[in-house]
């Protein structure tokens, strides 16, 4: 069976931005990378096939989406979420922690667990770091994540401290919990924006020795410069040797920002979501295809994008498929978008190999000003 790890390959001189290869038990990913989101097991309006044409190595699906349909009995008869969604490629499964904690007044939280009611058949239901594990060795996926309390932002000292503290309880019980030998189970470093919880969980989940580790409770609504300082404060405990996500993260700022400071892994509904709605990143910045003003623009969406879609239409011929609410639009527009940002992370890898990834963001976030937090 091949093994799960990580390998550095070069780190950039000025700053702690590196590059490497993933392996993983359905194939090797180099790093730093964007991954696609696949919720209910399919990145919406899109084929395995063009996923992989953009460039695109793992993708993400959700553990609670899964859970509620088709459920996961229904996936591991298929043999597992690749067979059934037929993608050979790696796949990574999120633990469900932030859709079950975004109930709000529908959920209750317990040392236990979470109890909450299922929207589909009204039953009440009890995930633990235990049932949640057990529902994602069923799906199969390569990368799965601990069950974590995703902090809302703003939160007292105090309630982050008991939540974080709960969190690392449940880290352990999950580690315990897992089975699967061929799955890497990451642990998730919460802790809200104090340093000194980052710090807590960061060496307690760094002792658990997990194959990999994630920065949760980011990118829900603090500042930019309390984002980064989360992730300092949890990257600088981590062992370096190992693979660091930074969960919910979707604009090129926020990308470059956490690849400057030694993430390797992301993810974002954001790229696909805009797409559906007709907005696209291009080099030139963004664009809202719907305006009328691309009714006869026969240029293509972006002259320096080698996607299908840039290849192969126009503006006007994208537009035209927006108005008359044509699907083929939303999969085009999701196609460009996913390999805008896909291209960028290979240009950050090039400009890692080369040392100069700070000249590299700053020249981007320059070119591409009007796409910071798109």
């Amino acid at each position: 069976m091949p093994s799960f790890g990580i390998e550095i390959e070069h780190v950039d001189k000025h700053c702690k931005a590196r590059t490497g290869v993933l392996h993983t038990y359905h194939g090797d990913v180099a790093l730093p990378m964007f991954m696609p989101v696949g919720t209910l097991a399919t990145v919406k309006c899109l084929s395995p096939e063009e996923i992989k044409a953009i460039g695109a190595g793992v993708i993400l699906s959700n553990t609670y989406h899964c859970h509620l349909r088709p459920g996961e009995e229904v996936i591991a008869h298929a043999g597992g979420l690749h067979s059934f969604m037929n993608y050979d490629g790696p796949i990574l499964t999120d633990s469900g922690g932030f859709q079950v904690f975004s109930l709000s007044g529908k959920r209750s939280l317990s040392e236990e667990g979470v109890r909450f009611r299922n929207d589909f058949n009204g039953l009440e239901e009890l995930f633990t770091p235990e049932s949640v594990i057990e529902i994602e060795e069923k799906l199969g996926a390569d990368i799965i994540m601990s069950f974590d309390e995703c902090i809302p932002y703003p939160a007292s000292y105090e309630y982050v401290k008991k939540s974080t503290e709960r969190t690392l309880r449940w880290a352990e019980r999950g580690l315990k919990a897992h089975k699967r030998k061929d799955q890497a189970l990451f642990g998730i470093v919460q802790g809200g924006e104090f340093q000194d919880l980052r710090e807590m969980a960061a060496k307690k989940l760094a002792e658990m020795d997990f194959p990999g580790y994630s920065i949760g409770g980011t990118s829900i609504g603090e500042p930019k410069e309390v984002c980064f300082s989360m992730v300092d404060d949890a990257i600088r405990y981590l062992p370096f040797e190992k693979p660091r996500y930074l969960m919910g993260v979707g604009s090129i700022d926020y990308i470059l920002g956490g690849i400057e400071r030694g993430v390797d892994m992301f993810d974002c509904v954001l790229p696909t979501r805009l797409a559906r709605h007709g907005a696209l990143m291009t080099s030139e910045g963004r664009i809202n295809i719907r305006k009328a003003e691309y009714k006869e623009d026969f240029s293509p969406l972006d002259k320096e994008c080698d996607c299908y879609t840039c290849t192969h239409f126009t503006k006007a011929y994208l537009h035209h498929l927006h108005v008359c609410g044509e699907e083929l639009g939303k999969r085009l527009n999701s196609i460009h978008n996913l390999r805008f940002l896909i291209r960028l992370v290979e240009g950050a890898r090039q400009a890692i190999r080369e040392d100069r990834f700070l000249e590299y963001e700053a020249e981007v976030l320059r070119k591409y000003g009007d796409l910071r937090g798109f």
